[in-house]
């Protein structure tokens, strides 16, 4: 029989690639943690995890019990959740949204959603999808607004994520300027979108890290080393940094805050850009379930945004 206290030991391994990172979540020292990894093994008669200097990584077999500490882990939670709701007087419902999505795209559908419910009681949650869509899951989410970058969707029909995506269109990357730059007249009156090789040679602000590592991919296939003067956390601060002559910038659509002293406009195709979507967790049931459904109605609509 497998201990499932041990499997949730394994879990925040899993999670944070190291004993020691995962020992300061569990409260307790790396080498309890590694106790209860190596009984976990002696009882499945298999390693689950590999152990090397650079730190932690799951085996197949460790794959396959993390997946389950997973399902685990979101039945108990949507079990104490549903227990909390045999005698609550107020319905819940938790939105977790990345920044710009809920600056731009959450308020409205909110709006017309809270004046229809006004007996709900509505969390929103800022987090960027690896944590939205774990909270989703998790069942401490009951809707998650979330993007990706290239290739597959984070959940797709069938899988064994959980979750269903609802696409919400594409947020394309836009180069920003300082309106004072002297090539903005040039780049604003061809006919065509500058490549991203004519601006190499500039200083380049990144809003985000992941946004930096998807420009990384894009300026390598085309073989282009870019300059960059600043990674940020933040979109507005990276854009403040443009207006001041520091470098230019490339920022999602929505995350844009047109400003009179900046001038966007896109990049060449192809072109980097975000797949926006919302996400509910199937196994998701009841009066929550159905309140996320009329919200991510509302938030869905025809085209790119």
């Amino acid at each position: 029989m497998i201990d499932v206290q041990r499997l949730a030991v394994l879990r925040e391994v899993a999670r944070h690639g190291s004993f020691n990172q995962a020992a300061l979540t569990l409260h307790c020292t790396p080498s309890a943690v590694s106790q209860q990894i190596a009984a976990l093994e002696r009882s499945l008669g298999t390693p689950a995890v590999e152990r090397s200097t650079r730190g932690v990584t799951l085996t197949q077999a460790g794959r396959l019990l993390v997946e389950a500490a997973d399902a685990i882990a979101a039945e108990l939670t949507d079990a104490q959740q549903r227990i909390e709701r045999l005698t609550a007087v107020q319905t819940t419902l938790t939105v977790a949204t990345f920044a710009s999505a809920g600056r731009r795209l959450l308020p409205a559908a909110l709006a017309g959603f809270v004046a229809d419910h006004p007996e709900v009681e509505l969390t929103i949650l800022e987090a960027e999808p690896e944590e939205s869509l774990p909270a989703l899951r998790e069942g401490r989410a009951d809707l998650a607004l979330a993007y990706h970058f290239d290739g597959l969707p984070p959940a797709r029909p069938g899988d064994r994520s959980g979750l269903d995506w609802t696409p919400l269109g594409t947020d394309p990357m836009q180069v920003v300027l300082p309106r004072s730059h002297p090539s903005v007249a040039d780049y604003l009156n061809r006919p065509e979108p500058p490549q991203l090789a004519e601006l190499a040679d500039q200083r380049w602000i990144l809003g985000c890290h992941k946004s930096a590592a998807q420009l990384a991919r894009h300026a390598g296939t085309l073989g282009v080393e870019l300059r960059i003067a600043c990674t940020a956390t933040d979109y507005d601060f990276a854009q403040s940094l443009v207006r001041a002559g520091i470098g230019i910038a490339l920022i999602p659509a929505i995350g844009l805050t047109r400003h009179p002293e900046l001038v966007a406009f896109p990049l060449a195709e192809p072109a980097p850009r975000r797949h926006l979507g919302l996400a509910l967790a199937r196994r998701r049931r009841g009066t929550a379930a159905r309140l996320a459904e009329d919200l991510a109605a509302r938030l869905v609509g025809p085209g790119d945004r």
